[in-house]
């Protein structure tokens, strides 16, 4: 490659975890094709991840991300990648870590750290609706819902996520609607004055650790439900806690987000 080897860096937000590659100025196009990312994130041999992030110049934010799935598909927005985007901006000194927003294929995202913890205004949610007359509900399921926050979420109270078989009913249910892309499939249980979550993620087509968006869809039904108020802890796979607030105004719900956006390390990448 006629570009030096880019440097980059691994983030996780509760888990859900990420390479970071820096494209503010110049990065060689062979670390941007799909194959680069799907060998990026191979958790055998390559840096191992869930997504890949490019960090952007921006006109219109303090910043722009650009998120690929590990199979190399483009995401309109990830949550935690979001929180970890806002950590690592304020690290490079990209973006003042009081306030900064970041351009999103979703929209703008405001964004800040407090108390050294990321924290995002997501895009007002609209797009809210049961869907139990389209699938069938298996035992211990109580309610399904579907929520729109920046990517389609299918969100399932249930009895106890640990009784759940994820990769088979989460695969099932990823197409339930009938979108191109499929949506992100979520089940949620009380635990420890709290709910737990678990996610089947499109793209990653198996369960995360954590899911952002996922958290604030989550969150938003349950308020829906009448079984959760603002602020909504809820509990990764990973076993971090992220919270979620989300108000109504009018047909629209405005979520907010606040979880791990931790650097775990940095390197130089070699061949793609």
């Amino acid at each position: 490659m006629s570009q030096p080897a880019p440097r980059f860096w691994k983030l996780t937000g509760s888990g859900n975890d990420f390479v970071f590659l820096d494209a503010r100025t110049t990065l060689d196009p062979a670390w941007r094709t799909p194959d680069a990312v799907r060998h990026l994130t191979a958790r055998g041999t390559g840096v191992g991840a869930d997504g890949v992030v490019y960090l952007e110049p921006s006109s219109a934010a303090s910043i722009r991300m650009r998120y690929f799935n590990a199979d190399g598909s483009p995401a309109e927005l990830c949550g935690n990648a979001t929180l970890c985007t806002t950590r690592l901006a304020a690290h490079l000194r990209a973006a003042d870590p009081a306030g900064m927003t970041i351009e999103t294929d979703a929209g703008i995202v405001r964004a800040r750290l407090v108390d050294g913890e990321p924290e995002i205004d997501l895009e007002p949610v609209t797009l809210l609706r049961s869907v139990e007359p389209l699938t069938s509900r298996e035992p211990g399921e109580r309610r399904i819902g579907y929520a729109v926050v920046g990517v389609p979420h299918l969100v399932i109270r249930v009895e106890d996520v640990e009784t759940v078989d994820i990769a088979s009913r989460g695969r099932t249910l990823r197409h339930t609607l009938g979108l191109s892309g499929g949506a992100n499939v979520n089940f949620v249980s009380p635990v420890d004055g709290g709910w737990a979550m678990r996610t089947f993620e499109r793209g990653v087509e198996g369960e995360t650790l954590a899911c952002g968006t996922g958290s604030v869809a989550v969150g938003i039904l349950l308020q829906v439900w009448g079984e959760a108020s603002p602020p909504t802890r809820i509990r990764t796979r990973s076993g971090r806690w992220v919270t979620v607030s989300a108000t109504r105004q009018g047909d629209s719900w405005l979520p907010r987000l606040r979880g791990e956006g931790r650097i775990v390390f940095e390197g130089q990448l070699i061949e793609p």
